[in-house]
């Protein structure tokens, strides 16, 4: 079974500092003390990558702010399952199996959700008006993060290929490419 590897240790020291250099706050986060209230869709990660204590824990968190009408677009974690906690607004949620069935709940503040590991899920505010922010944990430091519209259109696979893959024109994927293409 794959997952985060165990440790031997009760803690993995970085190599860039020694045992000694190991202070309480090595195992303090302090960087979400500055988030604001976003605009656009918004997620920040605590992970490994942020956090050098995380490593070896097999756990990560991540906040996200959804203002009225934005989404999570579909993405999957292939490293860890995802347990969200509604801390305000709400939210319509859901994910597809490997059956390709579709299981959608629509959530509210105080709710949790889980989203299994490696499946592609979402999560939408529709209420235009209203500010939606929850908070989520992952089994592994590193979970990690494709985004499907991303990983299909934001690339150079084959117009064609996309095309015959989604039964539509090279125009249509054209289109989906350019949506998703980075602003200047």
């Amino acid at each position: 079974m794959a997952g985060d590897p165990d440790i031997l240790t009760d803690f993995v020291i970085p190599p860039n500092l020694s045992a000694s250099n190991i202070t309480s706050s090595f195992f303090t986060y302090t960087g979400l003390r500055t988030i604001s209230t976003a605009s656009t869709f918004n997620v920040t990660k605590v992970s490994m990558s942020e956090f050098a204590a995380l490593n070896g824990q097999s756990i990560s968190y991540a906040v996200l702010q959804y203002p009225g009408g934005t989404a999570n677009p579909p993405h999957v974690h292939p490293r860890s399952a995802e347990l969200l906690l509604l801390i305000q607004g709400s939210l319509e949620v859901g994910f597809v199996d490997t059956t390709n069935k579709l299981y959608t709940q629509t959530i509210e503040a105080g709710d949790i959700f889980v989203f299994p590991k490696g499946l592609v899920h979402f999560q939408y505010n529709a209420d235009s008006n209203t500010f939606a922010a929850a908070l989520s944990a992952f089994g592994s430091a590193n979970a990690g993060t494709s985004s499907v519209p991303k990983a299909l259109f934001a690339n150079d696979i084959d117009d064609e290929a996309l095309a015959v893959s989604f039964m539509t024109d090279v125009a249509t994927i054209q289109k989906l490419k350019a949506g998703l293409a980075s602003k200047p």
